[in-house]
Parts: structure tokens; sequence; C-alpha cells
């Protein structure tokens, strides 16, 4: 099995990519997003480190944001409760799809939680500054602070890209990604 991780830029179009090569996708987002809604366990474990935030069930966007916002060591602590769950999820998944012949990780802090592994294809995501910014506008729940809190605890983009094998300029027009995909996906025949 060939393990593709997704690394980009937030909203770079990480996702976008991912689901264009027509393989199982781990998308942690979606994840994380299923916990705060489903998973009382993980509310509960928030609750009592962060009492003052997470104070209702289902978890809302807008408790997380109030915590990482009202101080920017609560965001780690959050990432760290939440990735060992996702952790979790992902090799759920990877033993699933475990008779694909790929499957891509679509994972934002892949590298930074040391969730690769040495002999994964690593795919950098790369999108003109204007572009993701604009994206990122549209999105319901966008927040600068927020934004800066996470790039933060995130590795530079350059050493991301150092890191990965292949580079698809993203410029949101599937025909000219599903080119870069065909192209990639050549290598491993």
């Amino acid at each position: 099995m060939i393990k593709i991780g997704i690394l980009g830029d937030i909203g770079s179009g990480k996702s976008f990519i991912a689901k264009n090569f027509g393989y199982p996708v781990f998308n942690a987002d979606h994840e994380v997003s299923k916990l705060y809604k489903k998973d009382k366990k993980t509310f509960n474990k928030l609750k009592k480190i962060l009492p003052k935030y997470f104070t209702s069930f289902p978890i809302k966007k807008t408790q997380v944001s109030k915590a990482i916002l009202a101080n920017r060591n609560n965001l780690k602590k959050i990432v760290k409760i939440v990735h060992l769950e996702i952790r979790k999820k992902m090799n759920i998944f990877i033993k699933k799809n475990k008779n694909k012949k790929i499957i891509i990780l679509d994972i934002p802090l892949l590298l930074e939680n040391k969730i690769n592994k040495k002999n994964d294809i690593l795919i950098f995501v790369q999108s003109k500054r204007s572009e993701i910014l604009k994206r990122l506008k549209k999105r319901k729940n966008f927040n600068r602070k927020i934004l800066k809190e996470f790039k933060n605890i995130q590795l530079s983009l350059d050493y991301k890209k150092k890191k990965s094998t292949f580079i698809i300029k993203n410029d949101f027009k599937k025909k000219y990604v599903k080119k870069h995909i065909t192209n990639i996906l050549k290598t491993f025949k």
C-alpha cells in the first residue's frame, strides 16, 4: 500500500487535491468535526482541562475559538487531546483500506505530529497567497487571529516543501489538478 500525505498551507486546497486522486481519503478535519459533534469522551477531556470554555455538548467551533483566543497554550492542549483520537481513527481507516493500492492522508499536522512514515509519499500543495486568503475569507468561521495561532504550531511551508516528493501548483481548476495527479500516479506503476 502506498500512503500519500498531502501537505500545504491552510486554505491551499489540500482536501480538493486529495479528493481528486480517486483513492480513499482520510480527512482529519472532517474527523475532528465528527469528534466535536459525537464524541462525549473527547468533550469530557476538553472540559476537564478547559472547563471555562467547554461547557456544553456537542462542542461548538465558537467554544474552541474562544479557548484558543484566550490563551495561546490552549491550542496545544486541545491539539494534544484531539490528535490522539484522530490518530486512532486514522489507524482504523488504514486497516479498513489495507488492500487498496493507494490511500490519501489529508491531515493538517501530519509532519508536526510525526504521523507519516519514512516511505510515505508527501505531496506539497502550492497556491497563491491571494487565492488562499480569498478562499479563507469565504469560510463561515474565518478569524485571522485563530489562523495565526494555527500557523504558529505548524512547521514552515519551506520545510514541508523540501520534505515533499512532489509539488502540485493548485490553481483550483479540476482539469489542471487532474493532469498533475495523473503524472504523479504514473510514477507508481
